[in-house]
């Protein structure tokens, strides 16, 4: 789709003219026809004239040519002295690649999706009762935050009323969102080092101050966080991102009195908390707290799928009131049909099922994932972190050259995943994999791996 500004001074034939060069410049191949002057001047609500004078200035310069039946193409015309930038280039280049194995540390394999189930749950969910002439709810659905309001106080002790919570689409979106509400009164924001490069970039985009705060054995390191100015703390408390860690009561406690005096928020991310295959999940924070102070957010991407895009947050109450009276023209940007079928698959009790089937494989995997790094990786590496979530991570414990080791990733098409910019340790995912696919791609590994000793 193309910006066209009714409004602007600039001419609306220019307008569109500078629209389909761009595209022809960036996107578009030799060849490629460009839709007709009618289907154009219906989609943009423009004049015929005024189509039809932006592909004669395209035409004139060479950018396409008119073939009797074939409507405008791109013409082939060398684009070296408007060349977009390299990053275009690299972009197309590095989507293209397909890797032999991707240890991605945060997805699932195709076949751990229930989608006949999902497919029989949406043909009922889908009724004639839905009102498809109405606006939604900004919040999300009312049966579908009641069930996983029900899921979030039964399974993670979570303190909340349907009515606190709200559903986004995704992480990035729920982040977005409370970085637009607490804007009003905060403007300083502390995160774990390391933590999530999505939470730090979203709020840095709003212009907050930012503090890196350590980790420890204990999590977030609470001097760091007292001596800093932040009143608002993004955490990760019951499996840190990304170093495994959690944070135990005595801290949890601490961190809530440091909100409580400093009239700060945390915001818990209840990272990976569902996937732990050592211990029993740990409670989350948030059902600690008595003050009103701590955002509670989760997602179903790691415990049923990552395409669906569902993600939520419980709000304080303080918070509920700003965001009901400045943000009622919010919508969540989950479909009324994803929110449905999620609802009926939750009332029906196939949420708890298919989260005990996911425990029960992804523990299987991290267990094959785990013996086999032991077994072809040997006392060159330490496992640093397991017991939780869809990765383990390692680090070398010789001599080792990391640059070599990316080239011949690159080189044999083995994806891998860095924790930190030094390249010090690894995330090996095995979530994307089948049970038996993980030893082979363990093997392909192993001999770049041995190669990179030094």
């Amino acid at each position: 789709m193309y910006i066209i500004e009714p409004n602007s001074k600039i001419p609306l034939h220019i307008q569109l003219y500078n629209e389909l060069k761009k595209d022809i410049i960036e996107n578009l191949n030799i060849g490629d026809k460009l839709p007709s002057i009618r289907k154009t001047s219906s989609l943009y609500n423009l004049s015929k004239n005024t189509v039809q004078t932006a592909y004669n200035q395209l035409y004139a310069e060479g950018y396409i040519e008119s073939y009797p039946k074939s409507a405008y193409v791109v013409s082939d015309t060398n684009y070296e002295d408007f060349t977009p930038k390299k990053e275009i280039a690299i972009l197309k280049n590095s989507a293209s690649v397909e890797y032999k194995y991707d240890f991605a540390p945060a997805r699932l394999s195709k076949d751990t999706f229930p989608l006949k189930l999902w497919k029989r749950v949406f043909n009922k969910a889908i009724d004639e009762s839905l009102d498809f002439g109405a606006y939604p709810n900004g919040k999300g659905e009312v049966g579908l935050r009641e069930e996983i309001a029900k899921y979030l106080i039964s399974s993670r002790g979570v303190k909340c009323h349907l009515n606190q919570i709200i559903i986004c689409h995704g992480f990035g979106d729920s982040m977005t969102l409370l970085a637009k509400i607490l804007q009003s009164k905060y403007n300083h924001f502390a995160i774990e080092n390391p933590g999530y490069h999505i939470a730090n970039q979203i709020f840095e985009d709003y212009r907050y101050k930012i503090d890196q705060i350590a980790v420890d054995e204990n999590g977030i390191n609470l001097t760091q966080l007292t001596q800093s100015n932040a009143k608002i703390v993004y955490v990760t408390p019951s499996h840190q991102y990304p170093s495994g860690v959690s944070i135990p009561i005595s801290n949890r406690l601490k961190l809530l009195e440091w909100a409580n005096l400093k009239d700060g928020i945390i915001i818990e991310d209840d990272y990976d908390s569902e996937l732990s295959y050592l211990n029993r999940p740990i409670p989350c924070l948030q059902g600690l707290d008595n003050n009103d102070k701590v955002v509670y957010l989760g997602t179903f991407s790691k415990s049923f799928s990552p395409a669906l895009r569902i993600s939520y947050m419980v709000l304080p109450i303080h918070l509920l009131e700003k965001f009901e009276k400045y943000y009622d023209s919010y919508f969540s940007k989950v479909s009324l049909f994803t929110q449905k079928t999620l609802e009926l698959f939750m009332k029906e009790g196939y949420w708890d099922r298919h989260l005990r089937k996911i425990r029960t494989l992804n523990r299987k995997k991290h267990n094959i994932m785990r013996d086999c790094l032991k077994k072809y990786l040997g006392e060159t590496m330490e496992i640093i972190v397991q017991g939780g979530g869809l990765s383990i991570i390692i680090i070398p414990i010789v001599q080792f050259d990391f640059a070599k080791l990316e080239k011949l990733a690159v080189k044999e098409k083995i994806k891998l995943y860095f924790t930190k910019d030094e390249w010090k340790t690894l995330r090996m995912g095995f979530g994307g994999f089948k049970e038996d696919e993980i030893e082979n791609a363990v093997i392909a590994f192993s001999k770049i791996w041995n190669k990179s000793l030094i």
